[in-house]
């Protein structure tokens, strides 16, 4: 699916000025005429209000539409000429008169990329379901309209589909009405709330929908019928509820949208989408096999991170892209305080600490870093930005915010900025000046200091002891933000001083809270205060920053990271060593040594997951690879199989181990271990080879060469679903011949039709640690291709590929300069950026296997 129209910051900023909006009128048929699923396209009706603020003007109006073709156009009853529309530019509309009405009739076409109305058929019952996808400007694949965020409506929807189909969108359903003789019915929806066209929705197929009420709205949980069984719906109900009843208590507004749909689809790019009452989620977050707690919590930080945004993003949106940061954000934080407080889950800021913050921390290094306040000047600019500093460095910052002003202060903001703007849209200088007004504060520093520069300061403990183990000297020295203009940014934060007791718990022993606003900041409260053994700046996570600990300290965390009891301080340590190995200022052999000691004693499986998925990292990207081969793979290797084995049979920790275990380049005796586990001759206790186990034990072996074509139509037959096929696309890219790679790179590269899950699923087969002299021949070719695709494909499905298919399996300086030469001709400003990422990754391995190997 080739590239939609980019529309501009300045082209949505004249139409904002020409036009306003006021209500849709949306007709859709999904029928192909006798009753049955349409196939290929669909008819679209649109009737739109609108309003002229200067009738007669000569400023080029256009109404957007991406589809199959226009059919017909009227504007106040006279006839537009549609001969001239076309997807990239849409429909030239001629100067509108005070009050408009414009009804456009077109056909639209069904994707399988993920956006627009994406179409999907169940290979378990041939079922046909389908879905939108919107954001970031894809409501103009489903109906015409004026597709951007400040130009909001009222929308009604009337949908014609298969009498056997569930239907749902943003209204409540009105009626539903039986087409006689056609087998199809007819739902209308009741008028929704003004909203932005990306938040609008439609999904239709025979879903099997729970219903259920709480506190005066209607909810539903919506799935395909062959996932039903797996759908639990009395968890998901009982977190819904939990979260209205925080955001009611907090927001001080009550949910705006009437009923409250939250709709499991298949093949979804994102974890979930916000689409006003009608939220949609990946489908597997339907969890058809055993998964860790650690995806349960997830699961439910995305439940409220959607919800949140009901508030913020959905009735009070941004005016234009640049604020994105302030939907997401915001919503991330959101998540956490309410998990927080509600506190079913044990530790969501330490969750937040190891996933979100390790995200921000990793992009906000990267050469393409931009202010969280970000400059969208257009939309390829915008699909891009869906990143760790849009989500985790701005949630980072809000949760600093929010202690700077005050908690209280804060939600007092919020309620009058939501009341303020309501069904309307705002800017980030609104929201500033609702909490200046109930804070006191002025935070126009505060804004220029953290929203509008890039990069990342790092924090270090200086000091030294006099004879008798006490600090003489204590200072906090704050480096320049970097990538950036070394800007020094304000820091509330806590030094922990911490010591080994009795009982060999490393704990701490004094805690002290101040501002670092400049390079060296001395703290005169800890002189005189037994040193102890370890000095932990940025105790509580209050600031967002990276922490190098001194040599000490580090060797305190080498050896007794599990000693720490406190999962937040023992998170902040493992982020520390973690940040050191990346900069290469921890030999990565040193990170795997520390691993090995601390897993055993790690008891937040969430944090397991994330270091087990780090370990990964520095033996296969960061440590010498000479040393990686002879002693790395087989001592991780053997780390895995001890955790698994002696881990509590059944337990997460033992799942975790062993899916790690699957992912590693393993020697013969692993194999044998897997093998034995797979077919069961000789099973680990407590481990259940359910489904999707099966799946990825066979592609340990498979990579390796111990399974083949044979095991995986087996495998694939005794799995005839979608979740089947998706697993075996992958286990098939694993296949370790010069003819597989080859078959599925060209696939890859060329079918542009591929389906967006099976692309994914292709995707993350192609390469592994076991293979790395087999793809080389592909870091060339992915240099000369990547730009084909990009110019062929939608941003969303084109940006899967030049990440996915970066040549990460080469790293080398040769990596480097190929990649400098090609950043150096004329390409994309969205793609360069990608590849300047990727890049990145290079040049940093390159300088961590050089500081491992010295």
């Amino acid at each position: 699916m080739a590239q939609g129209p980019n529309l501009t910051r300045e082209q949505a900023a004249r139409r904002a000025a020409a036009i306003e909006v006021r209500s849709y009128d949306i007709r859709l048929d999904l029928t192909d005429g006798a009753g049955a699923p349409g196939t290929d396209t669909f008819r679209t009706r649109c009737v739109i209000d609108f309003a002229a603020r200067t009738p007669g003007s000569s400023e080029p109006l256009w109404v957007d539409f991406v589809g199959d073709s226009v059919v017909s156009a009227t504007l106040n009853g006279e006839p537009v000429d549609v001969s001239g529309w076309s997807d990239t530019e849409g429909l030239a509309l001629p100067s509108p008169t005070e009050r408009n009405e414009l009804v456009v009739e077109a056909v639209g076409r069904y994707t399988n990329t993920g956006e627009g109305l994406h179409r999907f058929v169940d290979p378990v019952d041939g079922a046909v379901y389908l879905y939108s996808q919107f954001e970031t400007a894809d409501a103009k694949r489903l109906y015409p309209c004026f597709d951007q965020p400040d130009l909001k409506a009222t929308f009604t929807m009337t949908v014609t589909a298969p009498g056997d189909w569930q239907v749902v969108s943003n209204g409540a359903t009105a009626s539903i009405t039986d087409d006689e003789g056609l087998g199809s019915r007819t739902h209308a929806f009741v008028t929704t709330e003004p909203m932005s066209t990306y938040v609008t929705a439609l999904v239709a197929g025979p879903y099997h929908v729970v219903r259920d009420q709480h506190d005066g709205i209607d909810l539903g949980l919506f799935c395909r019928r062959s996932l039903a069984e797996f759908l639990d719906a009395d968890r998901l109900f009982a977190e819904t509820k939990e979260g209205f009843d925080f955001f009611h208590s907090a927001f001080g507004v009550r949910y705006p949208f009437g009923k409250y749909d939250q709709l499991f689809v298949p093949e979804f790019n994102a974890g979930a989408m916000e689409n006003a009452g009608a939220v949609t989620f990946r489908e597997e977050y339907v969890f058809r096999s055993r998964v860790t707690g650690y995806l349960y919590e997830r699961r439910n930080e995305t439940i409220l991170h959607e919800m949140a945004h009901m508030w913020f993003g959905d009735l009070v949106t941004m005016r234009w892209w640049d604020d994105l940061w302030l939907n997401e954000s915001f919503a991330t934080w959101a998540s956490v305080v309410a998990q927080s407080a509600i506190g079913r889950y044990p530790a969501p800021w330490t969750t937040f600490a190891n996933v979100e913050k390790s995200w921000a921390y990793v992009q906000d290094q990267l050469p393409s870093t931009h202010p969280i306040s970000a400059d969208m000047v257009d939309l390829a600019a915008v699909e891009v930005n869906f990143d760790g500093i849009t989500y985790a460095k701005g949630a980072s910052v809000l949760k600093q915010l929010a202690a700077y002003v005050g908690f209280e202060e804060f939600l007092t903001g919020l309620r009058a900025y939501f009341s303020a703007h309501a069904f309307g849209n705002a800017t980030l200088a609104d929201l500033l000046g609702a909490l200046e007004q109930t804070s006191g504060r002025n935070l126009s520093a505060w804004s220029a200091a953290w929203l509008q520069t890039t990069g990342i300061n790092e924090l270090a403990a200086e000091f030294e002891l006099d004879a008798d183990g006490t600090f003489s000297r204590f200072t906090v020295v704050q480096g320049g933000a970097a990538p950036g203009a070394d800007e020094l940014r304000p820091h509330r934060l806590a030094v922990g001083v911490y010591r080994t007791d009795a009982e060999g718990r490393v704990v701490r022993d004094r805690r002290v809270e101040l501002d670092v606003t400049e390079g060296r900041t001395d703290v005169h409260d800890l002189v005189g205060v037994p040193a102890g053994d370890m000095v932990l700046v940025n105790d509580d996570d209050l600031t967002y920053a990276k922490v190098r600990l001194d040599d000490r300290s580090l060797q305190t965390a080498i050896e007794h990271i599990a000693d720490v009891p406190e999962s937040l301080p023992r998170t902040l340590v493992w982020s520390a060593v973690w940040e050191m190995t990346r900069d290469a200022r921890m030999r990565a052999r040193d990170f795997l040594a520390l691993a090995v000691r601390g897993l055993a004693g790690e008891d937040q499986i969430g944090v397991v997951q994330r270091v087990l998925s780090q370990l990964h990292g520095a033996v296969g990207s960061y440590a010498d690879p000479v040393w990686a081969d002879r002693e790395g793979w087989p001592s991780l290797t053997a780390a895995l199989l001890d955790l698994a084995g002696q881990a509590e049979p059944g337990s997460d920790v033992q799942l975790a181990a062993v899916n790690s275990l699957a992912g590693a380049r393993l020697d013969d005796d692993a194999l044998d271990r897997v093998a034995g586990w797979l077919d069961g001759s000789a099973p680990l206790p407590g481990l259940t080879v359910d489904t999707d186990l099966r799946w990825t034990l066979l592609g340990a072996l498979v990579a390796h060469g111990r399974a083949g074509e044979a095991e995986i139509a087996a495998a694939e037959a005794a799995d005839a679903t979608a979740s089947g096929t998706r697993r075996a696309t992958g286990v098939r890219a694993l296949v370790p011949t010069t003819e597989n790679k080859r078959r599925v790179w060209d696939q890859l590269m060329t079918d542009d039709s591929m389906a967006n899950a099976l692309q994914d699923a292709a995707i993350g087969g192609f390469s592994h640690p076991s293979q790395s002299a087999l793809l080389q021949p592909f870091t060339d070719r992915y240099f000369a291709e990547v730009a084909g695709v990009w110019d062929r494909r939608s941003i969303e499905v084109a940006q899967k590929v030049a990440v996915g298919l970066y040549p990460r399996w080469a790293i080398g300086p040769d990596t480097v300069e190929a990649a400098l030469a090609w950043e150096a001709q004329d390409h994309p400003t969205a793609l360069r950026r990608l590849v300047s990422e990727g890049r990145a990754g290079t040049e940093r391995a390159v300088a961590a296997r050089r500081a491992d190997a010295g």
